[in-house]
């Protein structure tokens, strides 16, 4: 494989507003509120899209903040990159190094699930096939680049959204037909008898796991068409689109389904399925799940391997590995083949083991970004610049608040995990900054910052 790495490596900048709004709703999987319906069902007591609408609503405050961060600093990492610039370098190297567990494994854990579906129907097949299938095609797309995955990530959307539809609709005629929650209005699948504010809150925190992914398309901002006014706009749509698919397909599917009575809360959208729709729709729907992993796999991949660029260009991690492009593609192949090994251990672990290794990393990047906001509105006043205080302040504070909820409610496995990890990182800047003495590694921002970037938003721009 031939790889560039003389002299200043540069993305190309290829994605409009539409394409990056593609590929952050492919990364949240929006078929995956049906996958964790019968789990979020069982915890609300048959309320499922008022979880997802609290869900949105706290979401909304974070992807407010990113949106912020990604205005000022236009370029690939991240919160990795935001909490560096606005707060100070060596937290930014350990909420980079934490991520790394949200964003590293996603990837394996996402071909894990599609894996599991795809031997659940054809038990016949080895495991491995269908993991190492999976890692071979994501792979080769992204080494290709952005603007190839970009043109199989749209045709896999348009079916996953197909399937969600037709699941919609055969619902709705569920529920005409005189069977469900008995009317097409209904509020019983926002509150019923057994609805309460804990199981609510508790189904929320489940129900957020499913907008992991808005975050995720800022490491593509080199890669985007004038960041500063596109990405914003694109983290905010994701979040609002996603979260919209969520509330009404959760709406929908409560009210052909009212209650949380499964036989098995864990695969309860299959037993939707056959029941609105027969084996014929259930083998469809089958399909569009496999599809989903699949489209979320291309994005996840694509975005872990513009983290670890960034990482390894600014030095945090070895440039000679990391910070590598390929001479032909462009495209930061060697971390992608990187991720794509990562994704092989998916052959010797669980479903329930390999997630709780994101949780953690995702929480903790989520309250960096909405602190780092902060963090830029008080150096701001410091300089003697003015910044409206509800958006750079109240909104993030609340973000943050939300974020730290959802992070201490995590099972004690992901804690675990996610504190371990913590301390390697904290042992490996230690190492890489001479026991603190020195800053860790970083570019300027300008050098950071690729030519042809508008300048930055003026002082007030915030008000």
């Amino acid at each position: 494989m031939s790889v560039d790495t003389s002299g200043a490596p540069a993305l190309a900048r290829t994605l409009g507003l539409r394409a990056v709004v593609l590929f952050g709703l492919a990364y949240m999987t929006p078929l995956i509120v049906l996958g964790t319906f019968g789990v979020v069902a069982d915890t609300t007591g048959g309320a499922t899209p008022t979880a997802y609408l609290l869900a949105l609503v706290a979401m909304l405050f974070t992807a407010h903040s990113y949106g912020r961060m990604a205005a000022a600093h236009p370029v690939a990492g991240s919160a990795y990159t935001y909490v560096r610039k606005a707060v100070d370098g060596r937290l930014g190297f350990l909420v980079g190094w934490v991520t790394l567990l949200d964003y590293f494994f996603l990837p394996m854990v996402i071909w894990l699930i599609g894996g599991s579906y795809l031997q659940a129907q054809f038990p016949d097949v080895p495991f491995w096939v269908w993991i190492v299938g999976f890692v071979a095609v994501t792979t080769a797309l992204n080494v290709r680049g952005i603007k190839t995955a970009e043109r199989v990530n749209d045709l896999l959307m348009v079916f996953q959204v197909l399937v969600i539809g037709i699941f919609v609709l055969l619902c709705l005629r569920h529920v005409v037909a005189g069977e469900g929650a008995g009317g097409l209005v209904s509020a019983h699948p926002f509150v019923n008898d057994a609805t309460t504010a804990a199981g609510i809150s508790a189904g929320a925190a489940i129900a957020a796991y499913s907008f992991l992914g808005f975050d995720a398309v800022t490491t593509l901002t080199e890669e985007t068409v004038e960041p500063r006014r596109t990405m914003p706009r694109a983290i905010l749509l994701i979040a609002l689109l996603g979260g919209g698919i969520f509330v009404l397909v959760a709406y929908a599917t409560q009210l052909a389904h009212p209650g949380s009575a499964f036989d098995d809360s864990g695969s309860a959208a299959f037993e939707i399925a056959k029941t609105i729709g027969g084996d014929l729709f259930s083998s469809v729907f089958l399909a569009g799940l496999v599809v989903a992993q699949f489209a979320s796999g291309i994005a996840a991949q694509a975005s872990t391997s513009r983290l670890l660029y960034a990482m390894g260009r600014d030095g945090a991690l070895p440039r000679k590995v990391f910070a590598r492009l390929h001479r032909g593609y462009r495209t930061p192949a060697v971390n992608v083949l990187l991720t794509g090994a990562v994704g092989l251990i998916a052959l010797r672990l669980d479903v329930a083991t390999s997630t709780s290794f994101i949780n953690f990393g995702a929480f903790v990047a989520f309250t960096s970004v909405n602190v780092a906001v902060i963090a830029t509105y008080v150096r701001a006043r410091r300089a003697g610049r003015s910044l409206n205080p509800l958006p750079y302040v109240v909104a993030p504070a609340i973000g943050a608040a939300v974020d730290l909820y959802l992070l201490y409610n995590l099972d004690g496995k992901a804690l675990t995990l996610g504190l371990i990890w913590l301390v390697l990182g904290v042992v490996y800047l230690a190492w890489l900054t001479r026991l603190f003495r020195l800053p860790p590694p970083e570019l300027s921002f300008t050098d950071a910052e690729p030519a042809g970037s508008e300048p930055a938003p003026p002082a007030d721009g915030g008000r």
